[in-house]
């Protein structure tokens, strides 16, 4: 088992994708409740590659050369669209995303380019800061 960074997380930009939770909302339908078991499609919430030990195992935003602190459920984190001006708070409720599959991963706006996935959110919540048939965005996120 690899030890999860404890690093203080100062502002950090990372792509930022969505997934599905919970109660059918939306372009979901029912799905389970995430790692923290209250997670909602309709909610914001958002998945967190190093919410716990056993997260960390599978996601390992280290393979990727992120050193993310441990955030648990509830946390709750502000983020911005790198290229927008609207932020929301967001509280974990599920792990991930698995960052280790798309390091190096690019996403750009008006010339600002971020690397690598660290937070996935609900359609709720993407949709705030984006299109959810973006897919993806580049995002601001700090504690």
């Amino acid at each position: 088992m690899a030890s999860p960074p404890n690093e203080i997380m100062a502002p950090a930009t990372s792509e930022a994708s969505w997934f599905c939770c919970g109660a059918a909302w939306g372009p979901c339908g029912t799905a389970g409740g995430g790692s923290c078991t209250n997670c909602k499609s309709a909610s914001l919430h958002c998945a967190w590659p190093n919410a716990s030990d056993a997260c960390f195992d599978i996601t390992r935003p280290d393979k990727c050369g992120d050193n993310l602190l441990r955030r648990t459920c509830g946390h709750q984190f502000y983020v911005k669209h790198l290229c927008g001006t609207t932020e929301i708070a967001v509280t974990i409720t599920d792990c991930g995303p698995q960052t280790d599959l798309w390091c190096g991963e690019q996403k750009c706006c008006s010339g600002n380019c971020v690397t690598n996935r660290l937070i996935d959110f609900t359609p709720a919540a993407f949709s705030r800061l984006g299109n959810l048939s973006a897919g993806l965005i580049p995002v601001t996120i700090r504690s």
